[in-house]
C-alpha cells in the first residue's frame, strides 16, 4: 500500500502545520491544496513537509479536492488518504484507517465519527442524522457520518470517477458514484474531536444543497 494523502485546505495557517507533520508520521507524502487562502496557509504547509498547489482563488472545496486528484493520481499511489485542514481529524487515527483496508480489501474506508445528542450543535446533529439516513439510501448501504471527509480510497477506484462538484458535497458525489460501480465500503468509528479551527460546513444550508445533488449524482450524472 503506498499512500497519499490529500488535504484541501482554505485560510487555515493555524492547524495545517500540525495536520501535515501529524499526517507524515504515518504516510509518506502530503500533497495539500490551499485553495485561495490570504493568511499564509501555503507557507505554513510546505515548510512542515507537504508538497503544495496554489488556486489563485477560493474555488471551494471541491475544486481544490479535483486539483489535487489530478495530481496523485498521476502518480503511483495505490491510495489517497483524505484529512480535513483544521485538526477535526485526529492523525493518530490514519493507523486503524490503513489497517482496516488492509484487512478488508475495501475500495473506500470511510472514518465515522460517534456522535452523541449532546455534544455538538443540534443542527448539525440532525443534519448529519438527516443527510446520512438519505445517502445511505442512496448508496444501498449504512453510512452514519455523511459529512466525513475522513477517508482512505483506492486510487484505481477513484481513477474512474467522472468528479464535477466544486463544494463540500465531493464527498457525496465521491460516495454515490462509488457506490454506482459497486466499490466495497467499510467504516471504522472514531471519537469527535472539535479542537481544531471551526468548521467552515453550514450545517442545515449545505446539507440541504448536498441532499438534493445526491438526486443528480445518483441518476443523472456520468459515473
Amino acid at each position: 500500500m503506498t499512500v497519499c494523502a490529500l488535504v484541501a485546505a482554505f485560510n487555515e495557517e493555524e492547524t495545517i502545520a500540525a495536520v501535515v507533520t501529524g499526517v507524515l508520521c504515518h504516510v509518506p507524502e502530503v500533497l495539500v491544496v490551499d485553495d485561495g487562502s490570504t493568511d499564509r496557509t501555503a507557507e505554513r504547509a510546505a515548510a512542515a513537509g507537504a508538497r503544495v498547489v496554489r488556486h489563485a482563488q477560493n474555488q471551494g472545496k471541491g475544486a481544490a479536492v479535483r486539483t489535487g486528484l489530478a495530481q496523485v493520481l498521476a502518480g503511483d499511489a495505490s491510495h489517497v488518504l483524505f484529512i480535513d485542514g483544521d485538526l477535526q481529524h485526529d492523525p493518530d487515527d490514519i493507523p486503524r484507517l490503513l489497517a482496516a483496508s488492509a484487512q478488508s480489501g475495501c475500495d473506500l474506508v470511510i472514518a465515522e465519527r460517534a456522535f452523541a445528542r449532546g455534544s455538538m450543535p443540534t443542527a448539525r446533529f440532525y443534519s448529519n442524522r438527516i443527510g446520512s439516513r438519505i445517502l445511505s439510501a442512496f448508496i444501498g448501504t449504512e453510512v452514519a457520518d455523511s459529512q466525513s471527509g475522513f477517508r482512505l480510497i483506492r486510487a484505481r477506484a477513484l481513477s474512474e470517477l467522472h468528479l464535477t462538484a466544486t463544494g463540500y458535497e465531493i464527498e457525496t458525489e465521491m460516495l454515490i458514484k462509488l457506490a454506482r460501480r459497486k466499490a466495497s465500503l467499510c467504516r471504522i468509528s472514531i471519537a469527535p474531536r472539535y479542537q481544531g479551527a471551526r468548521s467552515k460546513l453550514r450545517s442545515v444550508r449545505d446539507t440541504f444543497r448536498t441532499c438534493m445533488l445526491a438526486v443528480r449524482y445518483r441518476y443523472l450524472s456520468p459515473r
